[in-house]
């Protein structure tokens, strides 16, 4: 310190290789954090995912070769052709046939590099025709949820997808309101849902675990909520899952106020539970209680968010189609247990 007590030369220094440190720490964190994420597209888990990273990658090296080389002749013609004494210009240059016709094909030379494994990648991943063993899914795009069903199966479900580990995924998406865009960053590319087209996506799962996914094309006011899983199971966990869902719903005895009331509500009319009710409006809940999530993987599928949901969806997620039923107290908290029953 100084006499006077301001910092010294030695302190000042000291303190800004600190913040030097912390500022660099802190943007390793971000880099760091933003390649490890769950909706990195570098983090690829499936066959789809690491060809289309090989491109990023190939792209990616390219532009770096580019940078480098145009850095490296900006330092040169800075250097060489300097100022040496005032008022004298340098040796012109225009009209130059043969830089002309080399900065003419060197970009060509660059798009057909990457053209041609792009191309290549493309007919490798949308088969004409569907893998042989695929698992086929019929993948729906609602305002604002995902409808997962599996025809071979006999199973619909929704915002969760299940898939089996090392077996080929053949989803057909179509979308019976808006657009909508199918994207698991981690497994494959972005998808669009049109109304009135059928689009295909196929992949293999290459490791297992629960992906995130997101609509990722703007379809309302909750397009941000429009949020989906994706878990890929081994051979025996995946079995255990079909045979769950394809049973019937296993509510509990406790549950039966809950069931007389979901009954009588308008909740029949929007929502399907094999047995009960036959809704197509809204998701399929047969087996909801089994699912990780609620309000489309918007909260995590606990009493407290899912008696919240019951009672005011729109407060919930803004712009949910589902309306605010008018339910007591007491009538949510039997609908709740009911609907957290069905596994």
């Amino acid at each position: 310190m100084s006499f006077y007590g301001a910092p010294s030369v030695e302190v000042k220094a000291a303190a800004a290789a600190a913040r030097f440190r912390l500022r660099r720490r802190g943007l390793l964190s971000i880099v760091v954090a933003m390649w490890r994420t769950p909706m990195s597209t570098v983090l690829t888990k499936s066959d789809f995912g690491r060809a289309t990273d090989q491109i990023y990658g190939l792209i990616a090296w390219i532009s770096l070769g580019i940078f480098v080389i145009v850095v490296g002749l900006l330092i040169y013609a800075l250097v060489r052709y300097r100022e040496r004494r005032p008022g004298e210009l340098p040796r012109q240059i225009r009209g130059h046939s043969l830089l002309e016709i080399g900065w003419t094909i060197a970009p060509a030379l660059v798009l057909l590099v990457i053209a041609i494994p792009t191309i290549q990648t493309i007919f490798r991943t949308q088969p004409a025709v569907e893998p042989e063993g695929a698992l086929e899914v019929t993948v729906r795009g609602h305002q604002w949820w995902w409808e997962f069903s599996y025809p071979a199966l006999g199973i619909v479900t929704a915002n969760e997808l299940h898939l089996p580990l090392g077996r080929a995924a053949a989803l057909l998406l179509e979308g019976p309101d808006v657009i909508h865009s199918f994207w698991v960053p981690q497994l494959g590319g972005k998808r669009d849902v049109i109304p009135g087209r059928l689009n295909r996506l196929t992949f293999t799962p290459e490791a297992p675990g629960e992906y995130l996914g997101q609509c990722a094309e703007f379809c309302g006011v909750s397009h941000a909520n429009m949020r989906l899983r994706v878990i890929v199971d081994g051979t025996e966990a995946w079995q255990a899952w079909v045979r769950l869902q394809q049973a019937p719903p296993a509510a509990d005895a406790a549950a039966t106020e809950g069931a007389a009331v979901f009954a009588k509500s308008a909740c029949v009319g929007c929502h399907t539970v094999r047995g009960v009710s036959a809704g197509v409006v809204g998701p399929d809940l047969t087996h909801f209680g089994s699912r990780r999530t609620l309000a489309a993987g918007l909260l995590p599928n606990t009493p407290a968010n899912l008696l919240a949901w019951i009672q005011d969806p729109p407060a919930v997620k803004p712009g949910a189609k589902m309306p605010a039923l008018g339910l007591s107290p007491a009538e949510a908290r039997a609908v709740a247990g009911y609907l957290a029953s069905l596994r």
